[in-house]
């Protein structure tokens, strides 16, 4: 069988339905037919039936399926879209299925941390190093004989992607061809497509901007305006920056769409889950009591506690980081975090470049 690519507009398939699968998938319907991969059969037949997911209407190109043998035999191209806690799981299930010609292009935001039986990452004693994190494309790697493997990530919140608004992203990938082929499958008149050679790079951005958003979230629900959130925005890029190039990283990731434009995107909507967890803590619910009536973890919650501990392993000044870490888990009011960092000896404007 001759397995053609996404410029001959074979089927791209979208591995996860839930809300930003069904944005992907419905922005790569634009330019040819999809497959969209849910494990549930109800939902396959809902979407099939009445062309509606997640609050979000179907392209008529789509197609669901719950068939992994099929959808992994039909296209070439693959937009893995789910939670960093399920993903090595997935990975196990469709690695029978791939072949080395495939080309993965993950959407996920998160860290995949190996703990032992029982433990738990939100646990303050967990130890664990920079050798112990592993973004998607590592754990793609890792389960598969694909290596072929590129990243998407930029300020692309699923509401207002559903909602046929411009945007933009980047497709980042050691590979040229996973990127034009990405890019051949996905960009059109309203989602421009930005290229990066720095996948590690792009894939940090995306994730350590979560500690950031759950900030930008306690600010606003603490009713304060632009001036706090951009002095918020600005600091918190130089600790992602000084996080990321520790662990190995070009900054220049950090200042592009996938960097500064993400932060920027999740730090001042509503729309960002992150953002959402620290409103609602500002506004006086407990972490537990968000955690307990929400529909997803916000990935922001293990994120900042993996970094606080990387941030000690690794010599790290990262105040805002750590104070957010302390209002999560240690019972900080925020306005005594706020108070914290107003507080602060900061050094100069930008020891970062």
């Amino acid at each position: 069988m001759v397995y053609k690519n996404a410029s001959d507009k074979s089927p791209v398939g979208v591995i996860g339905a839930g809300s930003f699968g069904t944005a992907v998938a419905n922005l790569l319907a634009e330019n040819g037919p999809v497959l969209l991969y849910s494990r549930k059969q109800e939902r396959v037949d809902e979407i099939n039936n009445t062309k509606r997911n997640a609050g979000h209407n179907i392209h008529p190109n789509i197609l669901a399926s719950g068939n992994i043998e099929d959808i992994c035999r039909q296209c070439y191209l693959l937009f893995p879209s789910v939670p960093s806690d399920s993903f090595r799981s997935m990975m196990k299930d469709f690695a029978p299925f791939l072949r080395p010609d495939h080309i993965l292009v993950h959407t996920t935001k998160g860290f995949d941390i190996q703990l032992p039986k029982g433990d738990n990452i939100l646990d303050k004693d967990i130890k664990i190093g920079p050798s112990d994190i592993m973004t998607m494309s590592k754990v793609i790697l890792q389960e598969s004989n694909v290596r072929r493997v590129g990243c998407m990530s930029g300020p692309n919140l699923a509401r207002e992607l559903a909602a046929n608004q411009p945007a933009a992203t980047v497709i980042a990938s050691r590979f040229d061809e996973v990127i034009r082929e990405a890019t051949l499958a996905i960009k059109s008149s309203r989602f421009q497509v930005y290229a990066s050679h720095d996948m590690f790079g792009v894939e940090l951005a995306g994730v350590l901007k979560n500690t950031m958003a759950l900030a930008a979230g306690a600010l606003g629900g603490m009713d304060y305006g632009q001036n706090t959130m951009a002095f918020l925005i600005s600091r918190g890029l130089r600790e992602m920056i000084k996080l990321g190039t520790a662990l190995g990283a070009d900054k220049s990731a950090f200042l592009g769409l996938a960097g500064i434009g993400d932060l920027v995107a999740t730090c001042t909507s509503p729309l960002s889950r992150n953002y959402t967890v620290g409103y609602r803590l500002a506004k006086g619910e407990s972490l537990d009591h968000i955690i307990a009536t929400s529909s997803e973890v916000a990935e922001g919650l293990k994120t900042v506690n993996i970094c606080k501990i990387l941030a000690e392993r690794l010599h790290l000044n990262l105040p805002i980081i750590l104070t957010t870490y302390r209002v999560l888990f240690e019972d900080m009011d925020t306005k005594e975090g706020l108070a914290y960092l107003m507080e602060y000896q900061w050094s100069r404007d930008v020891d970062y470049v």
